[in-house]
C-alpha cells in the first residue's frame, strides 16, 4: 500500500484482518503479555473451555483468572468483527468505483460498527444521495476549490462546471446556482463522513445535550399513564442514570413517550464553525446544511444506540452479578427439610424430602380456614420423616403460613427451624417438560413445594432447572438484548457450575450439560448410561459413554466428582492428567509436610510443570475437593420477626439481600 496516504485501490482486495494486531491492542487494554494473549487464543482455538483454560492451563496463559480469560476471547472476536465489517465496506464501496481517499481515511479511523454503517449506508441505498449525484455532475473539483479558496474565485470559477447531457439530462448542470448547489452538497455529505468531525460533534452533545422525553396523548393519558414523571422530563446526558434510559426506551416502544437528544442550535453551529473555520460563505452554508440535515441526526442515532447499549450492559451486568450470588448459597447438606408452597385458593402444599432431595410424602394444609389442624399436620410431618429445617416459599400467603410453622414449632417443642425461600422461577420448573419427566404422577403444585425444599438443600443443583431469566433477580430483564443476557447468564451458570464441581452420580442432566466440555445431548447420555450401569467408580469410565471422546474427557474430568471411587483422586480438583504426579506427592502431603526445593526441582522437571500447577495440587490435596461456598454466609434461619408489627426500636434483625440495583437494594427480613 502506499506509504503516504495508506491509499492504493490497487491493494484493496489483498487486504486482510491483523489478527496479531488485534492481540496486541487487546493485550494493552487488559495489561497483560502478549505471549497471555496469544496461549488463551490457541487454547480456544483447540476447543479447550474457559473454566478448563483458567483451572487447569495456568502454565500456558501464566496464571490468567477466568475473567482475564473470558475478557480475551470475547475481545478478540469483538474486535475480529469490527475489522472484518471494515474490509467488507472498503471492498464494497471499492467494488462501486466509489471509493477515494477522503472516503477510505474515515473507514480505516472508524473506531464502531454504528460508524461503519454510517459511512456504508448512502451506498446501499438504491436511491443516490444529493452528494453522488452532484459527483456525477462532475462538481468535485468545484467543491475542492470552495473548500478552500476566496468566494471570488469559486464564483468565477462557477459558470465553467454548466454544460448539457443530452444522454443523461439528469446529470445536466444547468445554472451557476445549480453548480454551487451541487458542490455544497459534497462538502456537506463530505462532512458526515469525517469521523473526527463526527466525533468532535458528539462530544459537544455529551457535555451539552440533555434527553428531553414528552408524553404523547393528553391529560388524561398521562393521569394512567405508567410513564407519568417522564411526561415532560429533561435530563442533561452527563448525569442520565442507566435505569432511566431503559424507562424511557420502553415507553417509547410501547407509544407513549417522545424521545429525542436535545441541544442548543446555535452552541452546536458555533462549536462546529470554530472547528472547520469555513473558507468562504458557499463553504459555510454547506458545512451548516452538512451539520443539520446529515451529520446530527446521525450523531443523535449513535448516542442514542450508545446510551441503550450501556444501560443493557449494565443491566445485564447487575443481573450477572446477582445470579451469580444466588447460585453461590451455601448448600444444606445432610438436612432433611419439609418443601412448602404457601396458596390460599388451593391450599398450601407441603413436601418431605430426605437428605438427598428424595421425595418421600406430600399433604396440603389451610392457614386460613383450619389453621390448627395444619400446625399438627406439619408436626406431625417433622416427627414422621425426622425433618430439621422446613422451607416456606415467599409468595402469596407466605406470612400467615411462616406464622403456623412457627406456632406449630414452639407450640409441639420441635427439634426443628424453618427459614423462608425465595420462591421465583418455581411455577416456571414445576410445569416444565424437566419437572414432568421427574415426577410424572405429581401435580405441578407438589412439585413447586419440592423444589422450594430443594433449592434450601442445594441452591445450586435446583436453580439451574431453571431458566435464569425466571429466577427474579434482575433489573428492566424484558428490555434489553434478549440473546445478550441469555447468553451472558448462561455462562455465569456454566462458570459457577465448574468453579463448584459437580457429583457425577447424583448430578442431574441440567448441573452436567454446564460442565466444561458437556453439551446438554452428551449430558443425557450420561444420565443414560448411568441409569443402566448403576454407580460410576471411577473417571476413565466415562470415556466408555457414547460421543465423550479424549478431548472432551480432557475437557470434562477435573470438573466432575465420585466420592464413591476407589481413587480419592477422582473426589478431588486433580486432573487426571496429573494423576502420577499426585501420587508421589501424596504420601508427603498426608505426613504433614511438603515437597522441600530439591524434591520440587525433580518433579518439575520428571512432570514437565511448573510452579503454578504443583502448588495447585499440593494445596488441592491438603483441603480435597474443598467446595467455594463454605466461605459465603450460610442460609437465615427465621426467629420470630413475621411482619412489621415485629419491628421494635432498638431490636437488631439479620436479612438476606435479594437483589441489588442502581436505586438501591432490596433485603428480606
Amino acid at each position: 500500500m502506499d506509504d503516504t496516504t495508506g491509499f492504493d485501490l490497487t491493494t484493496i482486495e489483498d487486504l486482510s484482518v491483523d489478527e496479531l494486531a488485534i492481540s496486541q491492542r487487546i493485550a494493552s487494554e487488559l495489561a497483560i503479555r502478549l505471549s497471555q494473549m496469544q496461549a488463551v487464543l490457541s487454547l480456544s482455538a483447540e476447543g479447550c473451555t474457559i473454566p478448563f483454560i483458567s483451572r487447569y492451563r495456568k502454565e500456558r496463559t501464566e496464571n490468567l483468572d477466568e475473567v482475564q480469560v473470558r475478557d480475551c476471547i470475547q475481545k478478540f472476536q469483538s474486535y475480529k468483527n469490527l475489522e472484518e465489517r471494515r474490509l467488507e465496506v472498503l471492498k464494497g464501496i471499492s467494488a462501486l468505483g466509489k471509493l477515494d481517499a477522503f472516503l477510505y481515511e474515515n473507514i480505516v479511523r472508524a473506531t464502531t460498527l454504528a460508524e461503519l454503517e454510517d459511512l456504508w449506508a448512502p451506498f446501499k441505498k438504491k436511491k443516490k444521495t444529493r452528494g453522488m449525484i452532484a459527483q456525477e455532475k462532475g462538481l468535485s473539483p468545484l467543491a475542492e476549490l470552495m473548500a478552500r479558496a476566496f468566494l471570488e474565485e469559486v464564483i468565477a470559477a462557477a459558470p465553467s462546471f454548466i454544460h448539457r447531457d443530452e444522454e443523461h439530462p439528469e446529470l445536466s448542470v444547468e445554472s451557476v446556482e445549480d453548480a454551487l448547489s451541487g458542490a455544497r452538497d459534497i462538502l456537506a455529505e463530505r462532512l458526515s463522513q469525517d469521523t473526527s468531525m463526527r466525533a468532535y460533534i458528539k462530544d459537544v452533545l455529551l457535555k451539552d445535550g440533555e434527553l428531553a422525553v414528552k408524553g404523547i396523548g393528553d391529560e388524561e393519558k398521562r393521569e394512567q399513564s405508567t410513564y407519568q414523571m417522564y411526561w415532560d422530563y429533561r435530563e442533561p446526558l452527563t448525569t442520565l442514570k442507566h435505569h432511566r434510559v431503559l424507562a424511557v426506551n420502553r415507553g417509547e416502544r410501547e407509544g407513549e413517550l417522545d424521545v429525542s437528544i436535545e441541544v442548543s442550535d446555535e452552541l452546536v453551529e458555533e462549536r462546529l464553525l470554530e472547528r472547520v473555520c469555513p473558507a468562504n460563505a458557499q463553504h459555510k452554508e454547506a458545512v451548516i446544511d452538512g451539520l443539520f440535515r446529515l451529520l446530527l441526526p446521525a450523531v443523535r442515532r449513535e448516542i442514542r444506540s450508545d446510551l441503550t447499549e450501556s444501560a443493557e450492559s449494565h443491566a445485564i451486568e447487575v443481573f450477572s452479578t446477582n445470579l451469580r450470588n444466588l447460585l453461590m448459597q451455601p448448600p444444606l447438606r445432610g438436612t432433611r427439610v419439609l418443601g412448602i408452597d404457601p396458596g390460599i385458593r388451593t391450599g398450601t402444599k407441603c413436601a418431605a424430602l430426605d437428605e438427598t432431595g428424595k421425595f418421600l410424602d406430600y399433604f396440603v394444609i389451610n392457614q386460613e380456614t383450619k389453621p390448627e389442624q395444619g400446625k399438627k399436620d406439619v408436626a406431625a410431618a417433622v416427627i414422621k420423616h425426622r425433618l430439621s429445617v422446613i422451607a416456606v416459599g415467599n409468595g402469596t400467603g407466605s406470612h400467615e403460613v411462616q406464622r403456623l410453622v412457627a406456632e406449630s414449632i414452639s407450640e409441639n417443642k420441635l427439634v426443628c427451624r424453618f427459614a423462608v425461600v425465595d420462591e421465583d422461577g418455581a411455577s416456571v420448573y414445576s410445569a416444565s417438560d424437566l419437572a414432568r419427566e421427574e415426577f410424572p404422577a405429581l401435580d405441578l403444585t407438589i412439585r413447586g413445594a419440592i423444589s422450594i425444599g430443594r433449592r434450601l438443600q442445594d441452591p445450586l443443583s435446583e436453580l439451574v432447572k431453571i431458566d435464569p431469566k425466571s429466577i427474579g433477580v434482575g433489573l428492566y430483564q424484558h428490555d434489553v438484548n434478549q440473546k445478550k443476557l441469555a447468553n451472558q447468564l448462561d455462562e455465569v451458570v456454566g462458570s459457577v457450575v465448574n468453579q463448584v464441581g459437580v457429583n457425577l452420580n447424583t448430578a442431574s442432566y441440567s448441573l452436567l450439560r454446564y460442565v466444561s466440555g458437556i453439551n446438554a445431548s452428551l449430558a443425557r447420555k450420561i444420565v443414560k448410561f448411568r441409569n443402566a450401569s448403576g454407580v460410576i467408580r471411577n473417571r476413565s469410565l466415562l470415556k466408555e459413554i457414547p460421543g465423550l471422546g479424549e478431548k472432551t474427557f480432557e475437557q470434562c474430568a477435573g470438573f466432575l466428582k465420585i466420592p464413591e471411587s476407589d481413587n480419592e483422586l477422582d473426589n478431588t480438583w486433580v486432573h487426571p492428567e496429573n494423576y502420577t504426579l499426585a501420587l508421589e506427592i501424596l504420601p508427603i502431603v498426608k505426613s504433614g509436610g511438603e515437597p522441600q526445593a530439591e524434591k520440587r526441582a525433580t518433579l518439575k522437571q520428571k512432570y514437565e510443570v511448573g510452579d503454578i500447577t504443583l502448588n495447585d495440587i499440593i494445596s488441592e490435596l491438603r483441603k480435597p475437593n474443598r467446595d467455594p461456598r463454605e466461605d459465603l454466609p450460610p442460609p437465615l434461619m427465621q426467629e420470630n420477626v413475621l411482619s412489621f408489627e415485629d419491628l421494635r426500636p432498638g431490636l437488631k434483625v439479620k436479612g438476606k439481600v435479594k437483589n441489588v440495583v442502581d436505586f438501591g437494594a432490596f433485603v428480606d427480613i
